[in-house]
């Protein structure tokens, strides 16, 4: 049995980041990390805009300026204002050189073509100047950004469409037990409803890994050795629920033990989530998850976020961790390390009821786990605890 800070490190140093792969088009490239530095190739502007709608002029030092033409957004006319002459313009049109401000237009008053500001104005104010975002040749992103809408958009408009980015896994999640019945069938006594799959499913969506799918076994040792060996050839990411135990008819044990697969830990000193196993088979990592639905939350949240995090070479490869008040009290029964569903609200979190490794209704209204260390037996109400947050 290991210690959670040994599995942790465990599973950081048997993993390392996926090949490159090139995905077109960039709107499809959401939520990948970049694996090269992108540089623009143009001027962003690419030329001065005017940024409201409104009049652009060539000042000078009277208040009376005549209008001489129009420009909307996408033309490519460029006329020569002389001083005292002025241009209706649009959002996003292109400033005439000879212009050297714009004056929004709720600040002016027309008749017929001739235009009076309604207060005196500065130089060079609302316009968007040429490669003010970014300039030709500059650097416009950095290797591993991660891609989210906005830097989506923003390498679209600088006409980019396609990156290079570190390949997502795929992923397979195994789910194991005759007892188990899908939702919306028919249950007979002694079975009971699946819904590790659908949960570890919902989760990997939630960060954004969609390349899933879901694969059943019923209790039988031979069918389990033929799964599990095509699943783990075929996926980059195995997910395993439940049969990891020792029963006689927890056959996933024995049959990663067939199939050569090495492993790095079997059981971490905490709870729940106690049964864990992390290995690794060529290319593909693997984790046995318990069945327990709690626990093989807590556990997906703990250690395959960081593999998750790993393959995707994303440094932030741990779920982020603060120092907040207790709003509870709770007593501890062993000497395991234990995750506890919580309520954070801020400055406090609020220790839940029903902390049963089989219990998913506490579950389902926490934001949090508050870790109670090995030494620590007893939490009382405003003692400073350290609180996991969920990414939900």
């Amino acid at each position: 049995m290991v210690t959670i800070n040994q599995a942790i490190n465990l599973v950081k140093n048997s993993i390392q980041p996926l090949s490159i792969e090139t995905v077109k088009p960039v709107a499809k490239a959401g939520s990948y990390k970049l694996s090269r530095d992108i540089y623009s190739s143009i001027n962003m502007p690419p030329f001065r805009q005017s940024a409201m709608d409104g009049y652009a002029l060539n000042w000078h030092d009277k208040l009376s300026y005549t209008i001489v033409g129009e420009i909307k957004a996408g033309d490519n006319h460029q006329p020569i204002l002389k001083k005292g002459e002025a241009v209706r313009i649009f959002t996003g049109a292109p400033v005439p050189d000879t212009a050297n401000t714009v004056v929004m237009q709720e600040k002016v008053s027309l008749k017929d073509n001739n235009m009076t500001l309604l207060e005196t104005i500065d130089i060079n104010k609302n316009i968007r100047h040429e490669g003010e975002q970014v300039k030709k040749g500059q650097l416009a992103l950095p290797k591993d950004t991660q891609l989210t809408p906005a830097a989506i958009g923003y390498l679209s408009s600088l006409g980019i469409d396609q990156v290079h980015v570190y390949k997502k896994p795929t992923i397979a999640i195994i789910t194991t037990g005759n007892e188990l019945v899908e939702p919306g069938e028919p249950i007979d006594y002694g079975q009971i409803y699946e819904s590790n799959s659908s949960m570890l499913l919902s989760a990997l969506y939630g960060l954004k890994f969609y390349d899933v799918i879901i694969v059943k076994i019923q209790d039988d040792y031979n069918e389990t050795i033929n799964t599990l060996n095509r699943v783990i050839k075929n996926n980059d990411l195995v997910i395993i629920s439940g049969g990891i135990s020792v029963g006689d008819y927890d056959f996933v044990g024995k049959a990663l033990n067939e199939l050569n697969v090495t492993e790095h830990f079997y059981k971490v000193k905490q709870k729940p989530g106690k049964p864990l196993f992390f290995g690794t088979k060529g290319h593909t990592h693997i984790f046995a998850l318990p069945g327990n639905p709690a626990a093989s939350l807590t556990c997906f949240y703990m250690y395959v976020f960081t593999a998750l995090q790993k393959l995707m070479n994303n440094k932030a490869d741990t779920l982020k961790r603060l120092k907040v008040s207790s709003d509870s009290n709770f007593k501890k029964h062993g000497d395991r390390p234990q995750f506890l569903k919580a309520i954070y609200n801020r400055n406090s979190v609020n220790i839940l009821e029903g902390q049963s490794s089989s219990m998913l209704q506490t579950f389902a209204i926490s934001n949090a786990l508050v870790f109670m260390p090995e030494e620590q037996s007893e939490i009382k109400k405003g003692d400073k605890v350290e609180v996991i947050l969920l990414p939900l």
